[in-house]
């Protein structure tokens, strides 16, 4: 089985079977038709609303390890495991069989006295289970690295190379191999000054925490971001400036929706309209541009008055119109405020409720339940919309995607 990316476009995750047909990362779907009659191959579209909901599942289980939660990613996650007395290795394996009869998910579990040496035993839990005999089978699944005699540890790090070290790139790892150090012991070895000297500091910090000492902070909630950005490549190409302007309005509310999650204000929108580079007999297009708000805000409205001007300017018909996107700069907390010389609220009251209610509906009865009327029709597919011909259903978050039995 294969997953597609946005619009069936290539495949971006692969079964071990999918991966013994051959087929690589990033594969066009056109060139695997022909697997799914000859082999039995199955492609299916992405379900990003599925995947979100799993994965906040399998997270608040994972929580259960300790104290408090790192999200890393949509299937990582670090927990703080200090003061938790007992054997690890055995609450480690009880979350681990939750997590996989409760919602059906294999995982790896890696525990270190450092957050690099973490990463590190959970992918030799992985690999040990994956691929026997890279490791010794008693750190599949569950590989605690603190529980290791030294010698142990030395015969780990030894067996895995440099380039798997979690903040070792595919560029600093060349790096590292043509000075000598082709491991991960290697790399424990080397002096943290001449990591900083030679390459950075966060190499100097990756150094220090092979050796045990903590250098990443943990970080109970994620940092806000810098810029928020939302793009889409659409499912056929679009002619209209009034159907750019419906994808930009819908871009631009999730854009700010994030904004406002986060408990910010932008001050600057940027969009972008352009034609794909893939179709070359096409005429070709590509332009953006952004412009400074009198006063940052969060407000749907005001952000979407900005990016649709923006595309009502960068608009050329006789352009067949494949990507387009809103991006929010100049960020800033939303309790800081900047009054203009009219002295108005930079955001009244009544608009930040409003925008609280608009979130609650969406959030309780679906994405797209309230929307601004420059967003198109409520129900109708757009052209602009992406294609996923072979979406599964959303089992958990939708009522109608439910499977149904008769006896």
């Amino acid at each position: 089985m294969v997953v597609l990316s946005n619009n069936d476009g290539c495949a971006i995750a692969r079964s071990d079977e999918a991966k013994a047909l051959g087929i690589k990362m990033g594969a066009p779907y056109f060139q695997l038709r022909e697997l799914e009659r000859d082999a039995g191959l199955i492609a299916l579209s992405a379900n990003f609303a599925l995947y979100g909901d799993m994965s906040h599942r399998m997270m608040s289980l994972a929580a259960g390890l300790g104290h408090n939660q790192e999200v890393y990613s949509i299937d990582e996650s670090f927990v703080d495991l200090s003061g938790i007395r007992g054997d690890l290795v055995r609450r480690a394996r009880t979350i681990r069989k939750r997590i996989h009869q409760w919602i059906g998910i294999p995982t790896c579990i890696g525990i270190g006295p450092t957050k690099t040496l973490a990463k590190l035993a959970n992918a030799i839990a992985k690999s040990a289970e994956r691929k026997p005999g890279s490791y010794p089978a008693q750190h599949a699944q569950i590989c605690h690295l603190g529980a290791c005699t030294p010698e142990e540890l030395q015969a780990l790090l030894q067996a895995t190379e440099v380039g798997e070290v979690w903040g070792v790139g595919r560029k600093i790892g060349a790096q590292l191999r043509e000075n000598g150090i082709h491991t991960a012991l290697d790399l424990q070895r080397m002096s943290p000054a001449a990591a900083k000297a030679g390459w950075s500091v966060v190499l100097e910090k990756t150094v220090r925490e092979l050796n045990g000492t903590p250098c990443i902070e943990f970080e109970d909630e994620p940092p806000p971001k810098q810029q928020i950005a939302c793009t889409r490549s659409f499912g056929h190409p679009v002619t209209e400036l009034i159907e750019l302007q419906e994808a930009i309005t819908e871009f631009a509310c999730r854009a700010a929706e994030k904004l406002r999650k986060q408990g910010s204000h932008t001050g600057q929108i940027m969009a972008f309209i352009r034609t794909s580079p893939f179709r070359q007999q096409d005429p070709q297009y590509s332009r953006s541009a952004s412009i400074p708000l009198p006063s940052p805000t969060s407000d749907s409205a005001h952000i979407t008055q900005a990016a649709n001007a923006i595309v009502q300017r960068l608009y050329k018909s006789g352009y067949k119109y494949a990507k387009a996107g809103v991006m929010l700069m100049d960020l800033q907390p939303a309790t800081r405020e900047q009054l203009t010389l009219d002295f108005d609220e930079t955001m009244p009251e009544n608009r930040v409720r409003l925008m609280l209610a608009m979130d609650q509906l969406n959030q309780r009865y679906g994405r797209g339940t309230l929307k601004l009327a420059s967003a198109g029709g409520i129900g109708a597919q757009p052209v602009w919309g992406m294609k996923q011909e072979r979406k599964t259903s959303a089992y958990t978050t939708d009522w109608l995607g439910l499977p149904n039995a008769w006896s």
